[in-house]
C-alpha cells in the first residue's frame, strides 16, 4: 500500500472523476470545484483522470470499469439531473445513486457521489459554485477523507485493538 503524505492521499495512485456531458454547464462547474480541491490536497494533475459519458445514467458503468483497476484509489461521479415534466428524473436519479453505490461497496473503494438532483436549473447552478457551494467540491473532499480513512483501517488491520 502506499504510503501518504500526512493529511493527503497516499503518494501514489490516481482519482478519477466521471463527469456526465448532459447539463454540461452545471457538471464543468461541478467539475472544476473537484479538481480545486483535489489540488487543495496534493493531487497532482497528472494523478487526477477525467473520463466524460453521456449523462448520469452511464456514470455507475464507468465508475465501475475505473475502480477495478488497481492503480484507482477513488472515483469522482459527477452529474446533474434536473426535474423535467416527466418520470424520467426519478428513474436516471435512482438509477444514478444505486449504481454509484453498488460500485463502491463491490469495489471496496471510494466512490463518491457529487450528482446533483433539482428541480431547476437554478437550483442545479445555486449547487455548482453559487449560494448553496459546490457539491464537485464535497464530493471530492469526501474520496479525499474516504481514502486516507481506508487507507489508515487497512494499514491497521494486523494490529491489536
Amino acid at each position: 500500500m502506499p504510503e501518504t503524505g500526512g493529511d493527503a492521499v497516499p503518494t501514489e495512485g490516481v482519482i478519477a472523476v466521471v463527469c456526465a456531458r448532459f447539463n454540461e454547464t452545471v457538471t464543468h462547474a461541478l467539475l472544476r470545484g473537484a479538481l480545486e480541491t483535489l489540488r487543495q490536497h496534493g493531487m497532482s494533475d497528472e494523478r487526477v483522470q477525467v473520463v466524460w459519458v453521456p449523462g448520469c445514467f452511464e456514470l455507475p458503468l464507468a465508475a465501475q470499469a475505473l475502480a477495478r483497476r488497481e492503480d484507482v484509489l477513488a472515483v469522482i461521479c459527477i452529474g446533474a439531473v434536473i426535474r423535467g415534466e416527466t418520470p424520467h428524473f426519478e428513474f436516471v436519479s435512482d438509477a444514478a445513486a444505486t449504481g454509484i453505490l453498488r460500485v463502491s461497496l463491490d469495489a471496496m473503494k471510494p466512490v463518491t457521489f457529487g450528482v446533483l438532483t433539482t428541480d431547476t436549473t437554478e437550483q442545479a447552478f445555486a449547487r455548482a459554485g453559487g449560494r448553496a457551494g459546490n457539491k464537485g467540491t464535497e464530493a471530492a473532499r469526501a474520496a479525499v477523507e474516504m481514502v486516507e480513512l481506508l487507507f489508515t483501517l487497512r494499514e491497521n488491520q494486523t494490529k491489536p485493538l
